[in-house]
């Protein structure tokens, strides 16, 4: 296959797909590749949540060695144990490949009702997170839409990991108000997060990124999505957007086909970036969101336990149905987090697919 000649940055192929055009070729932009990036570079998995410089490092020279978009992120999907007060464990060992709540801050319905939307900058991961976008801010290069991320929200998710996931699940139907207390701070937490970070470092070149992981259809109805999360996703993205942020990055994470009709009622910019798993098939995510740009979707698994050829077939399959089944736009991404560790042969062989394939006419 003849080699063909880039008339684009990776910087430039996300602006011009967020301006609702063509790109010469596909973005390559691995969703939540940080833990990847420091086993890549020789770093612990822990680095990459709680030292700023390092994971940032590992985050830029991973990018710039893969040929992938950079947009410098630091977050953990148990995001708001311990900044409401609980207790975390950093990933350490093969198995352990992202924190993890060690103690839940509420036990209790009646413990949700003595808590309070932290303080954003100073509680938990938030001064990590400071640190880290400022140095991120610094500086903003040709493979870099972005420089800097603000979280807009995963209210049950986020509640989940507070109380304890199954609890929460619990509390839906046999103590309802104490859910919607719970789902009220955590949306009180990210909004007042949203209006710090534009105070910090403004919204040009600020990427509004949220989702939903624990409202997965295994987990929780179509019906409680409706009734408990909706609501406050929407409030949540109305007020990012009315704040200023112009682009949300939304990753649906999951099992979630049956909530997709609620999660098409809420605003995600202009356009969105939305992020599915492999569960959503890519055609269905470009219909319910004919707006946005869909990012997704090969399966994770498949990066980390298939053979180089595999993956590179998976991926070949995933890039032509995206750049033909998605109106709004296309970029490819794994569909939840990048494996931390993935063999090097199968990281290379899913980037060479991408160049491959993912050229436009």
């Amino acid at each position: 296959m003849a080699e063909k000649k880039a008339r684009m940055t990776d910087r430039e192929r996300v602006e011009a797909i967020l301006r609702r055009e063509k790109p010469d070729r596909v973005p390559i932009w691995p969703f939540a590749s940080g833990g990847f990036a420091c086993v890549y570079t020789g770093t612990s998995i822990a680095d990459a949540y709680n030292k700023p410089d390092v994971s940032l490092a590992a985050e830029r020279k991973t990018c710039h060695d893969f040929g992938w978009v950079f947009v410098p992120w630091i977050g953990y999907a148990a995001l708001g144990g311990w900044e409401f007060g609980g207790d975390i464990r950093w990933p350490s060992g093969e198995f352990s490949q992202a924190p993890s709540v060690l103690r839940h801050p509420a036990e209790k319905p009646e413990d949700v009702w003595k808590l309070k939307a932290p303080d954003v900058e100073t509680a938990g991961i938030g001064p990590i997170e400071i640190e880290f976008c400022k140095l991120a801010s610094q500086e903003r290069l040709d493979n870099e839409p972005f420089n800097v991320e603000t979280f807009v929200g995963g209210p049950f998710t986020v509640a989940g990991n507070i109380c304890g996931a199954d609890q929460l699940c619990k509390w839906l139907i046999k103590k309802p108000q104490a859910a919607h207390r719970l789902l009220r701070l955590t949306t009180e937490y990210y909004i007042e997060q949203i209006q710090c970070w534009k105070n910090l470092f403004g919204t040009d070149g600020v990427l509004a990124f949220g989702g939903e992981a624990t409202t997965d259809n295994n987990v929780i109805s179509a019906k409680q999505f409706e009734d408990f999360v909706m609501p406050l996703l929407k409030e949540g993205h109305e007020a990012a957007i009315a704040i200023g942020y112009k682009n949300i990055y939304c990753h649906i994470c999951g099992e979630q086909n049956e909530n997709l009709p609620y999660w098409a009622q809420v605003p995600m910019g202009d356009p969105g970036i939305v992020s599915i798993g492999h569960e959503i098939e890519l055609e269905t995510a470009g219909k319910f969101f004919p707006n946005d740009v869909i990012s997704g979707n090969l399966e994770p698994a498949i990066i980390q336990v298939r053979t180089p050829e595999e993956v590179y077939e998976a991926t070949k399959k995933n890039i032509e149905d995206g750049m033909t089944k998605c109106p709004g736009g296309y970029i490819f991404s794994p569909g939840c987090e990048t494996p931390p560790m993935a063999p090097i042969d199968n990281i290379m062989a899913m980037t060479k697919a991408a160049n491959d394939v993912g050229w436009y006419d």
